[in-house]
């Protein structure tokens, strides 16, 4: 019997209002942290680029961010749409974590902005991801996606789109 992917809704072709659904969808898998239930949303194929690393396949994907939230600390994400078409989603994210320094222990924080590409299979699942992001250190006193703070309700002012 063939292998048959299972769907994730909602599915192409994107409104506005479903394209913005599938990246807050998005936000909250990945603010999990459970590289397991985020694979989920890829096909069993999918191509990824993150910033210099190239991936393909949902094993690939796991592993990769099983290392990546092994490393960022305190790790919370925000995605905003800011462009679609019928199978495509450009995303707009913010994220804030910190890395500890093994002679001081003391934290450093940083907020990642960046820029994604997602191309998506008819059945909803994303096929492609292309991400570029910037990690700028910050303190402890700039930090947006506190603790108990939705990462939704953040104004995040226009020198920062």
């Amino acid at each position: 019997m063939p292998f048959v992917e299972e769907a994730l809704s909602p599915s192409p072709p994107f409104t506005y209002e479903t394209a913005v659904k599938k990246v807050k969808a998005a936000q909250d898998a990945w603010n999990t942290k459970n590289p397991e239930k985020v694979k989920l949303a890829y096909t069993s194929d999918s191509i990824w680029r993150n910033r210099s690393t190239f991936l393909q396949g949902r094993e690939e994907i796991a592993n990769f961010l099983t290392k990546k939230w092994a490393v960022e600390n305190g790790y919370r994400l925000r995605k905003e749409m800011f462009a679609f078409t019928d199978n495509k989603i450009a995303v707009q994210f913010w994220y804030e974590w910190y890395t500890i320094d093994s002679s001081s222990n003391a934290k450093q924080w940083f907020r990642t902005y960046g820029l994604e590409d997602w191309t998506f299979a008819s059945n909803g699942l994303m096929s492609k991801r292309q991400m570029s992001a910037n990690d700028v250190a910050i303190a402890e006193e700039e930090r947006w996606f506190k603790e108990g703070v939705d990462v939704n309700s953040v104004d995040i002012g226009h020198v920062h789109w």
